[in-house]
C-alpha cells in the first residue's frame, strides 16, 4: 500500500511539473547583433570580389561603427584586394583599370603608401612603354611616309626624264633630212654614157621567148633612168611588135610614166635599141 501510494505521487509531482512548464511564458527571441550581419555582408563581397559593393559596405560601417578594431584590418584587405584587382588589369595591358584600381587602393590606405608604391611604378612603367611604343610607331609611320614621297618624287622625276628623251628623239628625228634614195643600178646600159645599144638578135630568130626576157631588163633601164628609146628594125611590121612588148613593161613598173619612142628601118642592120639616158 505504502510503494502504491508513493508511485502516485510521483506520479502526481511529475504532472504538476509539465503542467507548469506549458503554463509559463517562453522567453522573447533576442535580436541579431546588427554590426555582425554588417560585417558578414562585407567579408561575403570581398570574396566574391565585388569590390565596390565591399567598399560601399565598409564606408557605411566607418560610419557606424567608429572607433571599431575590425574596421582598419577590413580597410587593408579592400585596398590589397583593389591592390590585386590592379595587378591583373596591368597584365592584361589594360592601364586604364590598373590606374582606377591603384587610386582605389591609396583612398583606403592614404597613411600607408608603401603599400602601393609596387602597382603605381609597375603602371609607371607600363605608361612610359605605351608613350614610347606610339612614339616609335609615330616615327616609323613618318618615316615611311617619307620614303613614300621620296619614291613618288624619284618615280615622276624618272617618267618626265623618260618623256623628255623620247621628246628629244622624235625632234631629231623630225630634224634629220630624209634619206636620199637610193641611185638604180643600170641592167643593160652606161648611165654615165649619152646613149647605150642593146643588140635584138633575137628579133631576126624569132625567138620571142628571149625577146621578152630582154625587154623585161630594159624596161627597167628606161624607167630608172628616163631613157629616150629608139628602135631599128629590118621591117617596118616588127616595130609594132617591139614597141608593144615594151610600153606594156613599162606601164607594169611604173604606170605614170611614157617612154618617147621612135623608128627607124634599117633592113641591111641587125636589130637593136638606142637608149638614152635623160640628163639631170
Amino acid at each position: 500500500m505504502k510503494s502504491f501510494a508513493s508511485r502516485a505521487l510521483a506520479l502526481l509531482t511529475v504532472s504538476l511539473l509539465l503542467h507548469g512548464c506549458q503554463s509559463a511564458p517562453q522567453p522573447a527571441n533576442l535580436p541579431t547583433d546588427d554590426l555582425v550581419s554588417s560585417f558578414r555582408q562585407l567579408d561575403q563581397s570581398l570574396a566574391s570580389g565585388q569590390l565596390t559593393v565591399a567598399e560601399s559596405q565598409l564606408a557605411s560601417l566607418q560610419q557606424r561603427a567608429q572607433g571599431d578594431t575590425r574596421l582598419e584590418q577590413y580597410q587593408r584587405q579592400l585596398a590589397e584586394a583593389y591592390l590585386a584587382q590592379g595587378q591583373q588589369a596591368l597584365q592584361s595591358g589594360d592601364l586604364n583599370h590598373a590606374t582606377k584600381a591603384l587610386s582605389h587602393a591609396r583612398s583606403l590606405m592614404p597613411q600607408a603608401p608603401a603599400l602601393t608604391t609596387g602597382l603605381d611604378g609597375a603602371i609607371t612603367q607600363a605608361r612610359e612603354a605605351e608613350v614610347n611604343a606610339a612614339e616609335n610607331a609615330r616615327r616609323a609611320a613618318e618615316q615611311a611616309a617619307a620614303r613614300a614621297e621620296l619614291a613618288r618624287h624619284e618615280q615622276a622625276r624618272q617618267l618626265k626624264l623618260a618623256a623628255d628623251h623620247q621628246a628629244a628623239a622624235l625632234q631629231a628625228t623630225e630634224q634629220q633630212p630624209a634619206p636620199a634614195p637610193a641611185a638604180p643600178k643600170a641592167k643593160l646600159i652606161d648611165p654615165a654614157a649619152a646613149s647605150s645599144v642593146v643588140p635584138l638578135p633575137m628579133l631576126d630568130n624569132q625567138d620571142n621567148e628571149r625577146l621578152r626576157s630582154l625587154l623585161d631588163r630594159v624596161a627597167e633601164d628606161v624607167v630608172a633612168f628616163r631613157c629616150a628609146v629608139h628602135i631599128e628594125v629590118r621591117q617596118a611590121k616588127d616595130y609594132p611588135w617591139v614597141a608593144a612588148l615594151l610600153n606594156a613593161r613599162i606601164k607594169r613598173l611604173d604606170p605614170g610614166f611614157t617612154p618617147r619612142l621612135s623608128q627607124a628601118i634599117k633592113p641591111t642592120q641587125t636589130p637593136q635599141l638606142i637608149l638614152s639616158p635623160q640628163r639631170p
